[in-house]
């Protein structure tokens, strides 16, 4: 085989629709969704728009391949700068992983950030970045937890933190300065520190300075197979992660519940004491009021005893009295007799 033969070489089915997805991508960046046809695809890739069909079934089927890929190569960069122990680091590594994604997949930002077409099938900007936001929250719940303040902010103040981040990111995606490090640090100085603690020159910290993340493997460089296995890997990836977020929702959902039932009982118990403590005092007010009526029994037994022992002392002077009339008047009797 001569070389312009092996130069005019047949693509493969794996390697044709590589092809078609490399070409979309670069177009869907340059022109959006609907500013790019299959005639442009087509052309690009030197081939008729029945190997666009045959492959992918029009321009919708290779958008969908190519918002999956970037969504799952963001999502894997942010995913890992959330493996930190440190919330600052964990923060720091999240900002610098966007930054690092927009620098090294300017095209694949571009289509993100875009207005999503239905075509897509795997979701929108604004999905992956409550994906990332849930992600945020878990982080932002313990540390409220820590520091005295109520969890149930935590998902309000993850989207203030993702929604910040991803806007700034799309600012730099067009400046490009200062270098992404530098803006990384901005924003966790804002986001960290608040405006009333701005730090004038704020840096990242030592674990994260200098940090590049390592993003899916390129499935361009990839054997048919091994792209097959790795698609496939992905997938099972997807489903735990999807499994592992609703074993963490339905967790925090029991938490929830136990701490409901718990303070259930809480309000049980102070009501039962509550109840107990007012029989008390009703037990006491009715011994009160009966050693009151007995006081008082026992006073008007004493008075009646008084006003008796004085009727008797009347009674004995008026007898005492009439015995001495009565001794008076007979004595000069006696004496005439005498």
């Amino acid at each position: 085989m001569n070389d312009s033969s092996r130069s005019r070489r047949r693509m493969t089915g794996a390697e044709r629709r590589e092809q078609l997805i490399q070409i979309g991508r670069a177009l869907f960046a340059e022109k959006g969704f609907d500013g790019t046809s299959v005639e442009e695809i087509a052309a690009s890739a030197k081939v008729s728009k029945p190997v666009v069909y045959e492959h992918f079934g029009g321009k919708e089927g290779i958008y969908a391949v190519v918002i999956d890929r970037e969504m799952q190569r963001l999502l894997t960069l942010v995913t890992q700068a959330l493996s930190a122990s440190h919330a600052l680091v964990k923060l720091e590594r999240a900002a610098l992983a966007l930054l690092q994604y927009i620098e090294e997949s300017s095209e694949g930002f571009r289509i993100l950030v875009r207005d999503s077409h239905a075509a897509s099938g795997t979701g929108t900007f604004a999905s992956l970045i409550s994906d990332i936001a849930s992600q945020v929250e878990d982080v932002l719940a313990d540390e409220f937890k820590e520091r005295g303040y109520d969890p149930k902010l935590a998902p309000m103040y993850a989207q203030m933190l993702v929604g910040m981040t991803a806007l700034t990111g799309q600012w730099w995606l067009d400046v490009r300065k200062p270098r992404r490090e530098e803006v990384a640090a901005h924003l966790v100085n804002l986001s960290w520190n608040g405006l009333t603690g701005l730090d004038p020159n704020p840096q990242l910290t030592a674990a994260t300075r200098g940090l590049v993340l390592s993003p899916p493997p390129d499935t361009r460089t990839a054997r048919p197979a091994e792209r097959d296995a790795k698609e496939q890997d992905k997938a099972r990836e997807r489903d735990l992660k999807e499994q592992e977020k609703l074993q963490r929702e339905q967790q925090k959902a029991r938490e929830r519940e136990q701490k409901e039932r718990e303070k259930a009982r809480e309000r049980e118990l102070k009501e039962q004491e509550k109840l107990q403590r007012e029989q008390g005092k009703f037990q006491r007010e009715q011994e009160k009021a009966r050693e009151r009526e007995q006081k008082e029994r026992e006073k008007a037994r004493e008075r009646e005893l008084r006003e008796q022992e004085k009727v008797q002392r009347e009674q004995q002077k008026v007898l005492e009295r009439q015995a001495r009339r009565a001794s008076k008047a007979g004595a000069p009797e006696r004496a005439d007799g005498s």
